[in-house]
């Protein structure tokens, strides 16, 4: 009778602890939870957001220092948020209090990559799944932490493990994508150009071979689904390629939208159409893609140089593309340009707007200037309307790369060691 009391308070404490664990990493409806938000489009689906912007901004709810540097943009939780920093002599990520920022536990996952150089601390957006969260280094560090307490679960490196190489020299930015039970991300090279990993185990599960073997970029996959195939859709050093989901088979590239440099753009998925833009005197391209049996044709709709991106992303709004034009070879021509999804027409640019990373919600654009002053404008094709712009106190010398996040009545802005939180909640 004893050894029977003992077995079922047991397994109640055991119950009552996985209850409690579920509960505390329970997501909130409008969470951020991974690079460009819950889908990887830039878009949050919340309303009742404010339509116009006081002269000096939104409210500041608070605001976390001394974060350490780096171009990470956040992403958030069920109650935390979550951010990657160059701290010391260490790469690390760290976990703040969603309520006020105060910091929770910080976890050192790579020597600093002094090839880098300053202010070039890490870039990636950590990919929050459950109690887990996914976060890869500048040197190709992947690890897999506990969400409650920071501790590593796994830890693999692309360069090591998978023999994986970047296009360029200024290390891995990518945000490693959670599809399933899956993990994808991208070493880069002959041998395992992309891959997918158990995201339980960090076990490899397929190793995806392109071609052309094409080095990594400094884009991040997104997951597609076009006439029932599953597929990952990624921009890497020469190109932009899709392959299965199901085992990594190589189906399809898109090489016109690529430059010899940096390709930083997360390609945009919609309606079985792809479209890819740099920067560097490149431009955009869409393609339409077209099963055939196991192969995918892509078939190029248009080629446009009037929306060349350089790496503050773009966002697809109800047919129409919002995204920055110029980079760093363009002679500083920048603006924000709305171009129209399928004909790749140009409806109007601003360069008073200038060159900056958008996110949308609730019919504006948050539009993040890489100067430092930060925009509210109208989602619309019919011209720039803008509602509001503030300057965030505490700039740093380096652009404010980091891209806005929006997550449950608040616009996340990182700066190198200092992260703002703002109410933009109507009241």
């Amino acid at each position: 009778m004893y050894k029977s009391w003992v077995c079922c308070l047991s397994l109640l404490a055991a119950a009552v602890a996985t209850a409690a664990e579920q509960s505390e990493f329970r997501p909130h409806k409008y969470d951020w939870p991974q690079w460009q938000g819950p889908e990887r489009t830039s878009i949050s689906h919340e309303t009742g957001l404010l339509k116009s912007w006081p002269k000096d901004g939104p409210p500041l709810a608070w605001k976390a220092k001394d974060l350490g540097g780096g171009f990470s943009t956040p992403a958030v939780a069920a109650g935390r948020v979550f951010g990657m920093s160059l701290r010391g002599k260490n790469e690390v990520v760290w976990a703040l209090a969603e309520a006020d920022g105060k910091e929770l536990w910080s976890t050192p996952i790579a020597p600093k990559n002094p090839a880098v150089g300053a202010n070039a601390g890490p870039r990636c957006t950590p990919t929050v799944d459950g109690d887990r969260v996914y976060a890869l280094g500048v040197s190709g560090d992947l690890v897999c932490l506990d969400a409650a307490t920071g501790k590593k679960r796994w830890h693999k490196n692309l360069a090591r493990d998978f023999h994986g190489h970047m296009m360029s020299h200024w290390g891995y930015s990518e945000s490693p994508l959670v599809d399933g039970d899956k993990l994808i991300c991208t070493p880069g090279g002959k041998d395992a150009t992309l891959i997918a990993l158990n995201k339980k185990t960090g076990a490899t599960l397929w190793k995806s071979r392109v071609p052309q073997g094409d080095g990594a970029s400094y884009a991040s996959a997104i997951a597609a689904d076009l006439d029932g195939q599953r597929q990952y859709i990624q921009f890497l050093g020469r190109g932009m390629v899709g392959v299965a989901a199901k085992d990594g088979t190589f189906l399809w590239r898109y090489d016109h939208p690529a430059n010899f440099v940096a390709n930083c753009t997360t390609p945009v998925y919609h309606d079985g159409e792809a479209f890819g833009t740099s920067a560097y005197n490149k431009g955009g391209g869409l393609v339409k893609l077209v099963r055939e049996g196991n192969r995918v044709e892509p078939k190029e709709v248009y080629f446009s140089d009037k929306l060349r991106n350089h790496h503050g992303g773009v966002v697809l709004v109800n047919g129409y593309v919002y995204g920055a034009h110029g980079g760093n070879r363009e002679n500083r021509f920048y603006a924000l340009v709305c171009l129209e999804f399928g004909t790749g027409k140009v409806m109007w640019q601003s360069h008073d707007a200038g060159k900056g990373s958008p996110a949308y919600a609730d019919g504006c654009l948050y539009y993040r200037n890489e100067q430092g002053p930060v925009l509210l404008v109208e989602a619309t094709p019919n011209g720039y309307v803008e509602r509001g712009r503030f300057e965030p106190p505490d700039r740093s010398k380096a652009p404010a790369w980091a891209h806005p996040a929006i997550a449950n009545g608040k616009l996340y802005l990182r700066d190198q060691g200092v992260l703002l939180c703002y109410d933009v909640k109507e009241r």
